[in-house]
């Protein structure tokens, strides 16, 4: 689980109840390491309490309305969960393997994309700026050079 991040507070400071079923999905995401998809969410949670499939979307749905997770598209009808940025965690890119589908974190110095010229150059209004990186694991190579 993220030590820096308390749940209870965030779902608060968006005005939300920290609900048992809420917390389980913010605590799921937050225990990992790089994005999850929604299926991956419902069955960790699946494991310790059961929980609705579609009530596990519903959260997720309000929890990216609320700003609190980022939904990370890949560019099919799949998408990965991950916290959104605060101020415990940076906003950093991503790297899809187009293989195996894993989605994996980069550290934010890793591709460098400056937000503030962004908008200085575009005339309309950026809100978010997601960067992927699309390619192939070294898993994924490993086993194909096998």
């Amino acid at each position: 689980m993220c030590q820096d991040c308390d749940y209870k507070n965030i779902l608060g400071a968006v005005g939300l109840d920290p609900t048992v079923h809420r917390l389980q999905v913010l605590e799921t995401i937050g225990n990992n390491n790089y994005p999850l998809t929604a299926m991956d969410i419902f069955k960790i949670v699946d494991r310790t309490r059961s929980m609705n499939r579609v009530t596990v979307y519903r959260i997720l749905d309000l929890l990216v309305e609320k700003n609190v997770l980022e939904r990370l598209s890949v560019g099919s009808r799949a998408a990965y969960y991950g916290l959104a940025p605060n101020e415990n965690h940076a906003p950093h890119p991503h790297f899809y393997c187009t293989a195996c589908g894993q989605m994996d974190c980069l550290n934010s110095a890793a591709v460098d994309v400056n937000a503030e010229s962004l908008k200085k150059t575009f005339p309309g209004e950026i809100q978010r700026v997601e960067v992927r990186v699309d390619g192939i694991c070294k898993n994924c190579l490993k086993q194909q050079s096998v």
